[in-house]
């Protein structure tokens, strides 16, 4: 079973079992405009809910991606080195940035869900 969350940072979060696939969301990347490159954390690093993970790029800013649960980096998303701009064709599905497994299932809990993410964006 696949269950998708979000959280306030504009990150998308899809579950899988122990694991989650983490990127932005397709409101995050318009704000940015063209993203021009993607710096990702290397895989085995452990990251802490809420803290910085990732930086993405666009012409307009520099934003950091925050991790949305505590975890481990099993997978980076390599096409991204390559090819930044798939942030913005497919932010939801081939733009992803990171796979974690999950420190603490707990966490996410804490996420949005969908209508809860789209209140906060209106």
């Amino acid at each position: 079973m696949t269950d998708l969350r979000y959280t306030k940072e504009h990150e998308w979060v899809r579950i899988e079992g122990d694991t989650v696939t983490v990127g932005i969301t397709p409101y995050a990347q318009e704000q940015l405009g063209d993203v021009v490159y993607v710096e990702l954390p290397e895989v085995g690093r452990k990251v802490e809910q809420g803290k910085e993970m990732a930086v993405v790029e666009s012409v307009k800013a520099a934003s950091e991606v925050y991790a949305p649960v505590s975890g481990e980096v099993i997978e980076v998303n390599s096409v991204l080195s390559d090819a930044p701009a798939t942030v913005n064709e497919d932010a939801q599905g081939k733009g992803w940035f990171v796979k974690l497994k999950i420190a603490d299932q707990g966490q996410l809990a804490g996420l949005l869900d969908e209508a809860a993410y789209k209140a906060l964006c209106q």
